[in-house]
């Protein structure tokens, strides 16, 4: 099951646009672009320290809280991450098994240029524990961040994964409660996935009829990622409606409902807080110095 968490780090807050701005500039073999691209730049920039600082500030500013004596509302939590009992999660491409997942599937199009082709993350409840007790983490519409990663190539198709590790350093910013944690009773993704395949594979003919794209009587290696593909799909559109488990006396950390950042990473407060800060800081540069020399040229 997937949620809309974000994964990134402090130094791509501004994505790729400088890179975009800077390619379009030199395509179009004008002198005259370059004052505006840098303009461009330097806005995008002002964006990415805006982010950065926001950031920094509100890592900085929050007191670390136990789980036993957090207020409720937004706070600040440090422990490690572990599994739910009985609540295990494996992540969608390597089967490994994790607290939290994002995968990304890319493909080498004719340009050699990797466009997007399947991604997701899951949302599966897993705890945050200190020496005072355990949080239920929820972890949909998170920011992630993790060092915790792999990236590897096969048949023109680039696999990309991210995770959180069950006993890793697990920091936390987001809104606490206290009361009745709502739990997904979500059901294996990857052997339900399995399961529907399996069911396919009975009947070869419609199987042949859907996805035998190049009508040579046999399923490639494409075309059965293809299959696999849409029957994840139809499993995702299933466990849409996934039942839930109320647990009394629980705390649990979510998503606040005021817009608030909502963080999850495996680095401890300190050392994230000051990336931020750096990062802001270049970024607050670069926004002065583009933007001066932007309107000196123009």
């Amino acid at each position: 099951m997937t949620g809309s968490s974000r994964l990134h780090q402090p130094g791509l807050l501004s994505g790729a646009f400088h890179f975009i701005i800077i390619g379009i500039a030199a395509q179009a073999d004008d002198a005259g672009v370059w004052p505006y691209a840098f303009l461009a730049m330097s806005v995008v920039s002002f964006f990415a320290w805006v982010a950065n600082y926001r950031r920094y500030r509100q890592i900085t500013d929050l007191p670390t809280s136990r789980v036993a004596s957090a207020a409720q509302g937004y706070v600040e939590l440090l422990g490690r991450s572990e599994l739910i009992d009985g609540e295990a999660v494996l992540s969608q491409l390597s089967g490994t098994t994790c607290c939290w997942y994002s995968y990304e599937i890319e493909e080498k199009g004719s340009k050699d240029e990797w466009r997007t082709v399947d991604k997701g993350q899951s949302v599966r409840h897993f705890h945050l524990v200190d020496d005072t007790g355990r949080c239920v983490i929820s972890p949909d519409g998170a920011e992630v961040l993790t060092t915790e990663g792999r990236t590897w190539i096969q048949d023109d198709r680039r696999y990309n994964e991210w995770m959180l590790m069950p006993g890793a350093v697990l920091y936390a910013i987001g809104e606490f409660r206290t009361g009745t944690a709502i739990v997904l009773a979500v059901p294996d993704e990857n052997a339900q996935t399995g399961a529907l395949l399996a069911e396919w594979k009975q009947d070869q003919a419609k199987l042949l009829e859907r996805f035998d794209l190049d009508k040579d009587g046999k399923i490639d290696m494409k075309e059965w990622e293809l299959a696999r593909l849409q029957a994840r799909r139809e499993v995702r559109r299933k466990l849409g409606d996934a039942d839930v488990r109320p647990i009394e006396g629980m705390h649990l950390l979510c998503k606040p409902a005021d817009g608030r950042l909502f963080l999850l990473a495996n680095e401890v407060p300190d050392k994230l807080g000051a990336r931020y800060r750096f990062w802001s800081c270049i970024h607050l540069g670069i926004f002065i110095g583009l933007g001066s020399v932007g309107l000196v040229m123009l």
